[in-house]
């Protein structure tokens, strides 16, 4: 079923929808500041596993909104602020973390760093309102109700822009850990950036 609605869908639309995504997903944002820092403070893989996990929320915001919820929330002041309130306080605590002690994201290469990276970027991406906003915002914009069921149409879309999501984050998020490498054998400052990247984003989501 899902098959046959991909086939109905408008080749022409999926790419001007990809191509919006990807100059959409190049533009530094809140996921990309996230996968930098994990990046900067525990190398590529960090990076790259990070990117995973908000790759990961990405999607899950899609099945949020193919399935209502997230329409429903964002009626609710008071629900769209608990969101915001917790992704901050999430924020907070990585900036404390990452302040006080080594890296845990990436300096140590094993598979449970890793999975904790791409927890964060998970949590992260999750708690943030403003990502279901935008794909409550955009996604359906790309449907046609000649193609399929829109729910259909929207899940089908938001595998679209969580693979494209990944290859730009992640592009960031390695880049960051390659670069960061040198500085990080000699010195801590690298956690320092980090939990003030961290911080700044917390900063920003209180805010805005």
């Amino acid at each position: 079923m899902m098959l046959d609605t991909l086939l109905a869908m408008d080749l022409a639309l999926i790419l001007t929808f990809v191509s919006a995504g990807v100059l959409l997903n190049l533009t530094p944002g809140a996921d990309v500041m996230f996968a930098t820092a994990c990046g900067v403070s525990g190398g590529w893989r960090g990076g790259v596993a990070a990117s995973a996990g908000i790759a990961l929320g990405a999607f899950g915001h899609s099945v949020l909104a193919a399935i209502g919820i997230s329409a429903a929330l964002m009626a609710m002041p008071w629900a769209y602020d608990a969101i915001r309130y917790a992704g901050a306080a999430y924020l907070l605590f990585l900036a404390f973390r990452a302040w006080r002690g080594p890296g845990e994201i990436g300096q140590a290469k094993g598979a449970t760093s890793l999975r904790r990276a791409a927890i964060r970027g998970f949590l992260t991406n999750m708690l943030n309102p403003k990502v279901a906003l935008f794909v409550l915002a955009f996604l359906p914009q790309f449907t046609q109700a000649q193609a399929g069921p829109v729910w259909q149409q929207i899940l089908i879309l938001g595998v679209m822009f969580s693979a494209t999501a990944f290859a730009v984050t992640a592009g960031y998020g390695a880049a960051a850990g390659l670069f960061g490498a040198s500085l990080r054998r000699v010195s801590g400052v690298m956690n320092k950036v980090t939990a003030i990247i961290f911080g700044g984003l917390a900063a920003r989501l209180l805010m805005d």
